[in-house]
C-alpha cells in the first residue's frame, strides 16, 4: 500500500495533527518528516487534548509505529519531556522510532537564533527562537551533530568539541554574549542519548520495509507549504521543506510511493511573524475569527494574524504539491458571518496577480480582490455528514474546490475526532 502525505497548504496551524490523528485509527505507520519543536499539533481525543511538539500525531493510536525522520532537527530536552509527559497520562511511546540521521538543535543554536532576531532590528521573521533555523543551517554546512553521534561518546565529545569552539566564538566576539560550557552540555547530551537510545534506527529502512510489506504509511509534515523556503513567502518561511517533495525527503519514502497527497487548508487564513498577508482582517471581524478558532500559538502563545481564504496562496500550493485530496478545517468558526470573502486576486498597482510573486515587496501596497458568498449564520458544530451541513457550507465547500483544482474530502466542524466529516461516507 503507499504511502499517503498530509501537509498544511497555507501557513502552517491548519489542522495536520487531528488529521494525522484521525487517519492514523488505520495506519501501520506515521513518520514525522520535518520541522523541529516550534511545530505544535493539537490533537483532542476522549482521554483529553494533547499538544505535540516533535512527536508523530500517530503515537495516540497504540497499533501504530510513530517514526520521527532524518528530515526532523531534534531538540533532546524538548523530545525528552514530551515522552514523559505522555507516558505519565498513559500514552505507550515504546514502539517510536527516531532516526539516526536527524539533526540535533543544541543551545547554541537557540542562542544565536534569538541574537540574530534582534540583530535584524525591525526586520524580524518572527522565528519562534527553538534554534530551528540555525540548525538547519548548519545541517546544510555540514557542521551539525546527529543522533547517530550520540551513540558515539568518543565522537560525540570530538564533533561537540569542535562546533561548539566555533560557535562560542561567534557569541562572544559577534553578539558579546557569553560562551557556552562544554561538559555541562556534553554531560546533557549523555543523558539524554542515553533515554532515547533504544528508540535510536535507521528509519528510513523501517519505512521502505514498511512499505514493501504493504503497510499502510503516513507521512505527517509540520508547517505549511506558504513557509516552504524555496516557495514559500522568503524570507519569511521556515528552514525546511514542508511539501509533498520535502515529506519524500525527510521521511525515506520515494516519490513514486506516494499514493495521495492531502492537503490541510483552514476555511480562512493565518499567519504567524512577518511577510505579506493581503487577505488578513485589522478589524473586528479579524479578531472573531481569532477568537473564534483559539488562534494563539500551541508553543509560543502568539495571537495569529488571521484573514479570510486566501485562494490565490492556497491555489499555488495546491498546484505545487499535486494535491489529490483536501481537507478543510475549521468551518465552524465562520458560523457567525452573514457574508464570507475568499481573496481571489491581488491588485497591485496597474496589475492584478493570481499567484504569490517572490518579490515580495511587489506586495506591500497590494489590496485583496474578494469573491463573496453567503454565510449560513447556524451552527455546524453537530453536522456528522455533510448533508447535515447548510446549503451556503456547500457553497463554500465547492467554490474551494473550484480555486484549488481538487476535491473537499473532508470537512472540520470542530476539534473532536467525530466532528471530521468524512465526504465519502454517507
Amino acid at each position: 500500500m503507499p504511502a499517503t502525505i498530509i501537509m498544511g497548504g497555507q501557513w502552517g496551524d491548519e489542522g495536520k495533527g487531528k488529521l494525522t490523528d484521525a487517519l492514523a485509527g488505520t495506519a501501520d505507520l506515521v513518520v514525522r518528516a520535518n520541522g523541529g519543536s516550534n511545530a505544535g499539533h493539537t490533537v483532542q481525543t476522549d482521554q483529553g487534548t494533547f499538544k505535540l511538539r516533535l512527536i508523530p500525531s500517530g503515537i495516540l493510536n497504540p497499533d501504530c509505529r510513530s517514526v520521527i525522520g532524518a528530515g526532523v532537527v531534534i531538540d533532546l530536552a524538548t523530545l525528552v519531556s514530551e515522552l514523559r509527559e505522555l507516558n505519565a497520562r498513559g500514552v505507550d511511546t515504546s514502539r517510536m522510532v527516531i532516526s539516526d540521521r536527524a539533526h540535533l538543535v543544541l543551545p547554541y543554536h537557540q542562542r544565536l537564533d534569538r541574537l540574530e532576531e534582534l540583530r535584524r532590528e525591525g526586520d524580524e521573521i518572527g522565528t519562534t527562537l527553538n534554534g530551528n533555523g540555525p540548525a538547519y543551517a548548519d545541517k546544510a554546512s555540514r557542521h551539525g551533530l546527529r543522533v547517530c553521534d550520540l551513540t558515539r561518546p568518543d565522537l560525540l565529545r570530538r564533533k561537540l568539541a569542535t562546533e561548539l569552539d566555533s560557535r562560542n566564538q561567534l557569541l562572544v566576539r559577534l553578539f558579546n554574549d557569553p560562551p557556552i560550557e562544554f561538559e555541562p552540555l556534553y554531560r546533557d547530551l549523555l543523558d539524554w542519548g542515553e533515554q532515547i537510545g533504544p528508540m535510536i534506527a535507521p528509519a528510513e529502512v523501517l519505512v521502505q520495509d514498511a512499505l514493501a510489506a504493504g503497510a499502510n504509511v503516513i507521512v505527517e509534515c509540520a508547517q505549511g507549504a506558504m513557509l516552504d523556503i524555496d516557495y514559500g513567502t522568503y524570507p519569511y518561511v521556515t528552514s525546511s521543506s514542508p511539501t509533498a517533495a520535502g515529506a519524500c525527503q525527510g521521511s525515506g519514502v520515494a516519490p513514486s510511493q506516494v499514493s495521495r497527497v492531502l492537503g490541510v487548508y483552514k476555511a480562512y487564513s493565518t499567519r504567524v511573524g512577518g511577510g505579506p498577508m493581503p487577505a488578513e482582517l485589522n478589524d473586528a471581524t479579524g479578531e472573531t475569527i481569532r477568537r473564534r478558532g483559539k488562534e494563539w500559538g500551541v508553543n509560543t502563545g502568539r495571537p495569529r494574524r488571521t484573514g479570510w481564504f486566501d485562494a490565490v496562496a492556497a491555489r499555488q500550493t495546491s498546484r505545487l504539491n499535486g494535491v489529490s485530496e483536501v481537507a478543510l478545517t475549521l468551518v465552524d468558526v465562520l458560523d457567525v458571518f452573514p457574508r464570507i470573502n475568499v481573496c481571489t486576486g491581488y491588485r497591485a498597482g496597474q496589475s492584478i496577480l493570481s499567484h504569490v510573486p517572490a518579490l515580495l515587496d511587489t506586495l506591500d501596497d497590494a489590496s485583496p480582490i474578494w469573491e463573496h458568498l453567503p454565510g449560513w449564520e447556524a451552527d455546524t458544530t453537530a453536522a456528522r455528514a455533510f448533508a447535515d451541513l447548510p446549503r451556503a457550507v456547500h457553497r463554500y465547500v465547492e467554490a474551494i474546490e473550484a480555486r484549488l483544482g481538487a476535491p473537499v474530502r473532508y470537512i472540520g466542524v470542530g476539534p473532536a475526532r467525530d466532528q471530521l466529516i468524512d465526504r465519502t461516507v454517507s
